[in-house]
């Protein structure tokens, strides 16, 4: 079974994205043989209102019985925006989303900024996991108006919420930057209910991450469609014996997905 932890719907205003929509997402999951795929809408990073995103989502899922069958939706929600309490409130509880996605780097505020610390300690009693994505797109063919280079993250960055809200669920998706942490900060992660996604750059030596990390700690993603289907599984099923056995890539398929969102 395949669970793509890390998948979107909507547009992207630097370049044309294809296969966006909820109904082209599907015949893309069929063709790459994915079963589920945690979804928010891209649009939710560029809208003022991000609510506008979500809805936006709500309302492809509702289109069809089978899209509601395989995607799994995730809110973004921007906790510096008026009114953000109560759009957490009617995507968690008249949508059914099953997690939060955050963008501080497009939205602009720290992750330990009060509001986004009060926002992941309501996930935290809600049992539902934050997501967040150390880089969208590649900064160096970007668009002058899009981020630069130096707001693409580490996977040491996302250090100062997880010290705020240590008993949280985080979702670190597309790690394409350093993986590199103290002895204090590896501890840290370990002990912290977490995974990370396979779409990243980073994880070519996904063999090496496992013995460091631990088998529990990543995930089969894609990061489509700014990403391609393909990549974060190769590096799952190219792992070798002497790396993972067939039970640990089956955990990476979707066996650490379905424990963290208890499905």
């Amino acid at each position: 079974m395949l669970i793509d932890s890390n998948a979107y719907i909507g547009h992207w205003p630097f370049r044309q994205r294809k296969y966006n929509t909820c109904e082209t997402l599907l015949q893309r999951m069929d063709r790459f043989g994915v079963h589920l795929s945690l979804v928010s809408n891209l649009n939710g990073i560029f809208y003022k209102n991000t609510q506008s995103a979500n809805e936006e989502l709500n309302t492809q899922i509702k289109a069809d019985s089978n899209f509601g069958e395989r995607i799994i939706p995730f809110a973004v929600i921007n906790p510096i925006y008026g009114g953000w309490k109560n759009d957490f409130e009617i995507c968690i509880t008249e949508m059914g989303m099953k997690g939060i996605r955050l963008y501080p780097q497009y939205h602009g505020f720290a992750l330990t900024e009060p509001a986004c610390v009060e926002l992941v300690e309501m996930a935290r009693d809600r049992s539902l996991p934050v997501a967040v994505s150390l880089r969208v797109v590649d900064s160096r063919p970007s668009s002058w108006m899009d981020l630069e280079a130096e707001t693409e993250w580490a996977l040491k960055d996302v250090l100062p919420i997880i010290r705020k809200v240590p008993d949280a669920k985080y979702l670190l998706l597309n790690i394409a930057n350093s993986t590199l942490l103290n002895d204090e900060d590896l501890a840290l992660f370990k002990k912290t209910n977490l995974i990370m996604d396979t779409s990243g750059r980073s994880l070519t030596n996904l063999g090496e991450l496992l013995q460091e990390f631990g088998k529990d700690k990543f995930a089969f993603g894609t990061h489509s469609p700014l990403l391609d289907e393909l990549t974060g599984l190769l590096r799952i099923e190219s792992l070798r014996e002497n790396e993972a056995d067939e039970a640990t890539k089956e955990l990476l398929r979707s066996g650490n997905v379905k424990r963290f969102l208890a499905i």
